[in-house]
């Protein structure tokens, strides 16, 4: 995701009217199958439970499908694919991380969160503690991913459409990111966790079979020998034998291998925090649902990734990556769609239109799944963690708590349509490794120490969760990604613009200090803390993780 679709400076060639028309009639029938199927889930939408978790009536096939769509952003599909096609084998490395991630989540939280959870992530904690202080930290962290996440995301979206479209206004970028914020404010506000569960299970098997009908055409140009396929593309690369050997894009300094380090803890602790990727957990109906959702979820994300490779280092053998090149120019997010056009016939030839315009709208279909399921998460926290239980104090009615979880959805798809647009002049390719950060640092300590350890507590889960958000975010901002970092051509690598430095912290990925961080503030808050109420109700906590026992019922709490 370092490659993300939000860098700046994107240089698209016109495309050709036909290539415009047809991928303009691509992303229209995209847009119409998942307005379709949106109406079609929000005919079921009943009660509190059809809203939030689609009355856990997903099975483990489709709610793994679900997770697979939800889990593969734009950023993953384009960038991966270009990092590979840049940096060779460092750029693979990604995936590793990605799909190793899912392991922490199979095994540690999968089933024992769906048991003693009910909505969102804050019902979990508070079942064994002090409802409102807990509930407002659990919020603040879900709504502060979801919002670094989201504005990624619809950047990404009319950076996307312009390079795809050939248009290059400012206008043009700002009605796509318009439509977009229209869009998944009426999945989520019509179609609730049913509708967008729908829209990305569309969206998985979209990207599934686009990325598959191209890695085949590119494997068959090279006789279906991977060898060859990697030779030539080490040869083109300019880069030889190095292109498929570590160190090329990491390696180089001590600095350099301490932020990998620091990236790759983020990635892999990172996804069992994330709050739209915790919350699919309850759509199932029992734990043993949950866990084989997250290994059919494996095997498609892992085969995607497994794909990636093929796209990446097919790029770099068909196509030119070199300094001066578009794929260069944009950082590697053009590599996949011109491949397509590449493996199609080459520019100009009607092959080439066809499956340049496929990926295109693909890639379209996995920005709207994207930000509907994270525009869902947050609106979900808010109503039922803030207003429900913070604001109302239990006493809301369940008519109350979805009215606002559907104004919710307005307001937060309003701010990130209003965030979004002054966005696109900025390189805010960091929200989306600060997303992850912020989830490894401060959701995923609170939920392991809350499930293993019975005498954590309320003070402990709240030191837990916003010491390891603030943390993140500063060291962020005082990091090279934000000012200080100066490009071999003399331009701003970094948010600010050359010139202006204030970073003091060495590193572009906070993680291997802000997660420590997050973990030794759970435990030091709950040392410190004469709370012993939580410990006597773990017990309580532990039959129901294990057994699902009670789950049906509002999370407790007192």
């Amino acid at each position: 995701m370092s490659a993300s679709l939000t860098a700046t400076g994107i240089l698209a060639a016109p495309a050709p009217s036909d290539h415009r028309t047809l991928t303009l009639v691509l992303f229209l029938a995209v847009v119409a199958i998942t307005l379709y199927v949106t109406l079609m889930a929000s005919r079921q939408n009943k009660t509190a439970a059809d809203y939030y978790a689609a009355g856990r009536s997903f099975s483990g096939f489709q709610n793994g499908m679900a997770i697979s769509g939800d889990y593969m952003s734009a950023a993953s599909f384009l960038g991966i694919s270009g990092a590979i096609a840049l940096s060779g084998y460092d750029g693979f490395l990604y995936s590793i991380g990605f799909l190793v991630a899912w392991l922490v989540a199979l095994l540690l939280v999968a089933e024992l969160l769906r048991n003693s959870g009910r909505f969102t992530l804050a019902d979990q904690l508070a079942y064994r503690m002090r409802q409102r202080p807990v509930r407002t930290a659990a919020a603040v962290s879900t709504l502060g991913v979801s919002i670094f996440y989201l504005l990624a995301q619809m950047v990404g979206a009319g950076s996307l459409v312009a390079l795809l479209l050939g248009v290059t206004s400012d206008t043009a970028k700002n009605l796509t990111i318009v439509l977009v914020g229209a869009l998944m404010i009426f999945y989520v506000t019509v179609g609730g966790m049913k509708g967008t569960t729908w829209v990305q299970i569309v969206k998985a098997v979209l990207l599934m079979g686009g990325t598959a009908l191209v890695t085949g055409i590119v494997l068959a140009k090279f006789g279906f020998n991977l060898s060859d396929l990697l030779g030539t593309a080490a040869d083109r690369s300019g880069k030889g034998q190095a292109f498929l050997e570590p160190g090329l894009k990491y390696g180089q300094t001590l600095t350099s291998k301490i932020d990998f380090l620091s990236l790759g803890l983020a990635l892999v602790l990172g996804t069992a925090g994330l709050p739209h990727i915790l919350i699919r957990f309850y759509t199932v109906p029992t734990a043993r649902t949950a866990r084989t959702s997250v290994q059919w979820a494996i095997g498609i994300i892992g085969t995607f990734y497994l794909m990636t490779l093929v796209l990446g280092f097919g790029a770099a053998a068909l196509l030119d990556t070199g300094p001066e090149s578009q794929v260069a120019a944009t950082a590697g997010n053009v590599a996949a769609p011109l491949l397509a056009q590449a493996a199609g016939g080459g520019a100009g030839t009607t092959g080439g239109a066809i499956l340049l315009a496929l990926i295109a709208a693909v890639a379209f279909a996995t920005i709207l799944a994207v930000v509907a399921g994270l525009t869902l998460t947050s609106a979900s926290s808010f109503a039922h963690d803030i207003y429900a239980h913070v604001v109302k104090r239990g006493e809301a009615s369940e008519r109350q708590e979805l009215r606002t979880a559907r104004i919710a959805a307005v307001v937060i798809g309003a701010v990130a349509i209003l965030l979004a647009i002054p966005a696109q002049r900025l390189n805010v390719a960091f929200l989306v490794a600060l997303a992850f950060a912020v989830a490894a640092s401060a959701n995923l300590p609170a939920i392991l120490y809350n499930l293993f350890w019975s005498r954590f507590n309320t003070r402990g889960a709240v030191w837990s969760i916003y010491g390891g958000l603030i943390s993140a975010v500063v060291l962020v901002f005082f990091s090279p990604i934000v000012s200080g970092k100066v490009l071999a051509d003399g331009k701003s690598g970094s948010l600010f613009p050359a010139g202006v430095d204030f970073a003091w912290f060495p590193l572009e990925n906070p993680g291997i200090v802000s997660i420590p961080i997050g973990f030794f503030l759970g435990w030091l808050g709950t040392v410190l803390s004469k709370d012993r109420e939580a410990a006597r109700r773990y017990v309580e906590l532990e039959v129901r993780a294990m057994t699902g026992s009670g789950a049906e019922p509002a999370a407790g709490g007192h």
